[in-house]
């Protein structure tokens, strides 16, 4: 085992911890920063691939993969790494097939699906109800939204099942919560719901993919690259993939960072890994007990992600815009599908199987989820869609060191009660929402606890004084953060 020491040491080498360790060059280039990662790979939850395609081989992102207008710091970051955005297809009729096997399949071609009366006077008086709320919510404090507590202690399945008439409905909002969470109504608190809401800028932007939604746009050559970028911007040197942290010890002037292989002195540490996945990591001393009970109950998402390759965009042929809205009684596997073909014209979709879908799903095997996907396609957009070149999916419950997706939630309760001790420090502690722009937006924030209570200074030099405390950062998903968010 070897000794190191170094100014910051960063867990995970994801969007967060790159985007930190960047800003933290910029700032001193002769800091000593280290990024450790427990994967092979850069990148966290965005992950980028080859596959087959009708012009041989083409790219496409099997983890986050948009972005939005008001999205101005992964924007801003886009720009500065040279690289561009195209808009996601919309263009043409959307399919949608909620209330069961036996109902209507439905098309439309505003944001709003074709309902019937009754039904869109349901969605009508909802989404007021939720915008208003919306509007009250305290994004930076949730527990000094109005009545916090209250809407804290009930899930969201609960407040649609109060506040929602129609069953069909119902099963709108379990479709959007397993597209958006991956997760059922009845796994959230309704306020986790409200506040994640919020920071999109309102219930549609969440889940639209027109201008200034969640879904606007991708990047051409997939997000992995922002991740890739960054390493070499840092120096991969600096970069050590298969290092996975068992625990951080801390005294008065120094932190210990070990892995399986290493044992690394520094004055500052900043952990960017989801909650999950930071409970996993040993602290001595312990964390805040507020604070530990909350990275050990904030699940994951379970999402599984598809990418189906086709010689030609044949829904677009027919008028469609590849957009599939399915709900769960329909026997359908996915529950949204978008148009994926490439900016250079590789023909594809993207969809996802999610929530209590990916739990039924991923016991079967991949041939049956395939054969399940083209068969539900074929209902929807046509017999073409059973001619496929490539059919690849990820199931990133099976993901080391991701283990879900796409974000963490919080349950009843946690929010009101256990808020507070997101804001303590541990040294100094941060958190957001998870997202693309969330995570850049903290690492512009955090990027600098460093260089201050004088935990490092400016000068490389690691000079430990006695009676100052490591700095220690814990950079979590959790909804105290003004930001937009963007599904895998």
């Amino acid at each position: 085992m070897t000794a190191d020491i170094w100014d910051v040491i960063i867990v995970g080498a994801g969007l967060s911890g790159l985007s930190a360790a960047y800003l933290l060059r910029k700032k001193d280039a002769k800091l000593r920063v280290l990024v450790l990662e427990g994967k092979d790979r850069v990148g966290g939850r965005t992950l980028t691939a080859d596959i087959p395609s009708a012009g041989g081989v083409d790219r496409w992102d099997f983890g986050g993969q948009w972005v939005g207008s008001t999205q101005t710091h992964v924007l801003q970051l886009i720009t500065e790494l040279g690289l561009e955005t195209y808009p996601q297809y919309s263009t043409g009729r959307k399919v949608h097939h909620v209330g069961g096997p036996s109902a209507r399949v439905r098309t439309y071609t505003t944001s709003i699906p074709a309902l019937s009366p009754l039904v869109l006077l349901d969605l009508t008086q909802l989404v007021w109800k939720i915008n208003r709320l919306c509007a009250t919510v305290c994004v930076q404090d949730p527990s000094k939204t109005p009545n916090a507590a209250g809407w804290d202690s009930v899930t969201l399945h609960s407040f649609i099942e109060q506040h929602a008439w129609t069953a069909e409905l119902k099963e709108e909002i379990g479709v959007s919560s397993r597209a958006v969470f991956g997760m059922e109504p009845s796994q959230m608190s309704f306020l986790f719901f409200l506040v994640y809401a919020t920071a999109a800028g309102g219930l549609l932007r969440l889940l639209e993919s027109t201008p200034g939604s969640a879904q606007e746009s991708k990047i051409k050559g997939g997000t992995q690259q922002l991740s890739e970028c960054l390493a070499e911007r840092v120096g991969w040197k600096n970069v050590r993939l298969g290092s996975a942290v068992t625990a951080i010890w801390q005294d008065a002037e120094w932190a210990r960072v070990t892995t399986a292989t290493d044992a690394l002195l520094c004055r500052a540490v900043i952990v960017t890994c989801p909650p999950h996945l930071a409970a996993k990591i040993h602290y001595e001393p312990a964390l805040p007990s507020q604070r530990e009970f909350l990275t050990q109950n904030m699940p994951v998402g379970h999402m599984i992600k598809f990418i189906i390759t086709y010689q030609t965009a044949f829904w677009r042929e027919k008028g469609f815009s590849g957009e599939v809205v399915a709900g769960s009684g329909t026997k359908c596997p996915f529950s949204v599908t978008y148009d994926a073909t490439s900016p250079g014209g590789s023909a594809a979709l993207v969809g996802f199987i999610a929530g209590e879908q990916a739990s039924e799903w991923s016991s079967k095997d991949a041939g049956e989820r395939r054969d399940a996907v083209l068969c539900s396609l074929v209902k929807y957009l046509g017999p073409e869609a059973a001619s496929y070149i490539h059919y690849e999916e990820k199931d990133w419950a099976e993901e080391d060191y991701s283990g879900g997706c796409p974000v963490n939630v919080m349950a009843p309760g946690l929010l009101t009660y256990y808020h507070p001790s997101l804001r303590k420090p541990c040294g100094s502690l941060s958190d957001w929402i998870n997202s693309m722009e969330s995570l850049m937006s903290q690492a512009v924030k955090e990027a600098t606890p460093a260089f201050q209570n004088g935990a490092v200074k400016e000068k490389p030099e690691v000079q430990p004084k006695p009676g100052i405390s490591p700095t220690v950062c814990l950079l979590c998903s959790h909804p105290s953060c003004s930001a937009t968010v963007s599904r895998p």
